[in-house]
């Protein structure tokens, strides 16, 4: 059985005492490929550094709503920036999407704030045009602007929605667009709702599993560092509701992840 971690962040500093340690450890429990994800220039620039070491790893690349600058000059410049990093590096084929971008209404009550959040996500889906990537999207209580963008901007890949917030509406809406839906963690927390229903109502060929690492570990680590081994319990609790061998759904969510990002 093999399992593929859609979203984990190993350039993240909560790895820098054990990175080359946990990541043997973590090929060796079965999780054969992993995307470690980028949210800011550098750390896309690191977290593609480090998947090149492996050669089961792969990345994307982006800035999140939470990491854009607030100014909106130096965020175009940032933006150029990006998207000159990710044409110096397509020769790799490493880079497999843009993301982690999107909308976080959560910590940023500015107004003009998130207009520069709206500004980085659509530019971003540009940048995935060009580049004829798929998108990567983070959104936290910013559910109807981030399908407002989506519909008033043509994303000619798709995507995933990484981490989805287990909101029916969100997600029947994402699947109408020809999203996939990535569960982590939440969706094995005893407090969590309506996990059971969205896992019911997203079709297996349309499911991906992550732990986006190393948060949001999921029961019964909850609490603890989160890393990519964690990754079988999303795939149990996927098994358990709907009503699958636990092979099976590892079988189904690798080959999904293979699909939207292209890995032959």
């Amino acid at each position: 059985m093999e399992l593929f971690d859609s979203h984990a962040h190993y350039n993240d500093e909560k790895f820098n005492d054990d990175r080359e340690e946990i990541i043997k450890q973590i090929y060796k429990s079965g999780v054969s490929k992993i995307i470690n994800a980028g949210y800011s220039l550098e750390s896309s620039k690191y977290a593609l550094e480090i998947a090149k070491e492996y050669e089961w790893m792969y990345t994307i690349s982006g800035i999140s709503p939470n990491d854009i600058s607030n100014n909106e000059k130096e965020l175009i410049k940032e933006l150029k920036q990006l998207e000159d990093f990710i044409n110096e590096e397509k020769h790799s084929k490493k880079i497999l999407a843009i993301g982690e971008i999107g909308l976080d209404y959560y910590w940023e009550k500015d107004i003009n704030k998130r207009k520069l959040q709206k500004i980085a996500f659509i530019k971003q889906i540009e940048i995935a045009n060009n580049f004829n990537l798929p998108i990567v999207i983070h959104t936290r209580e910013a559910v109807m602007d981030t399908l407002e963008i989506l519909k008033n901007n043509e994303v000619i890949k798709k995507g995933v929605f990484h981490c989805c917030p287990l909101n029916i509406e969100l997600i029947k809406e994402a699947l109408k667009l020809g999203y996939y839906i990535s569960f982590a963690g939440p969706i094995t927390f005893k407090n969590s709702k309506n996990a059971e229903d969205v896992i019911n109502l997203v079709p297996l060929d349309r499911m991906l599993i992550e732990t986006d690492s190393p948060y949001l570990s999921p029961e019964p680590n909850r609490g603890k560092r989160n890393d990519s081994r964690n990754v079988i319990y999303m795939a149990q609790k996927i098994a358990d509701i709907r009503k699958k061998s636990l092979e099976e759904i590892a079988k189904i969510t690798y080959e999904n992840t293979c699909k939207i990002f292209n890995i032959i």
